[in-house]
């Protein structure tokens, strides 16, 4: 299982990359707005990260804000592209709040009686 998560968790962070630095016409559109795509999808890549690296969740969530910052830099030479304050931390909020939510998965799955013991 933590195989296919980490699988996964970074095949997403290809794609947020690639939706990025990208040519803006691949980047998908929603009704959810600019900041609500961003929070979107970077709350999922908080989520996958924090669930695939349980034991290094603090140290993965420093290494997403330092790499959403460093994407958000890499738009100063992607033609099409801005780089914006305003994104960084909605992204990097975004990814917190991914990494709490995991940690509050694994809290509660914690807490559940073991039912193979019966």
């Amino acid at each position: 299982m933590t195989t296919i998560l980490k699988l996964f968790a970074w095949l997403l962070a290809a794609a947020v990359t690639l939706a990025t630095l990208g040519p803006p016409r691949f980047r998908p559109h929603s009704d959810l707005g600019q900041n609500g795509e961003h929070a979107f999808a970077f709350v999922l890549v908080g989520l996958a990260f924090g669930l695939a690296y349980p034991r290094h969740r603090l140290s993965t969530a420093a290494i997403t804000v330092v790499m959403i910052g460093a994407l958000e830099l890499l738009q100063l030479w992607a033609p099409g592209r801005h780089a914006r304050f305003e994104d960084f931390v909605v992204d990097a909020v975004a990814a917190c709040v991914g990494f709490v939510m995991a940690a509050a998965f694994d809290w509660m799955a914690m807490r559940q009686p073991n039912q193979s013991a019966s």
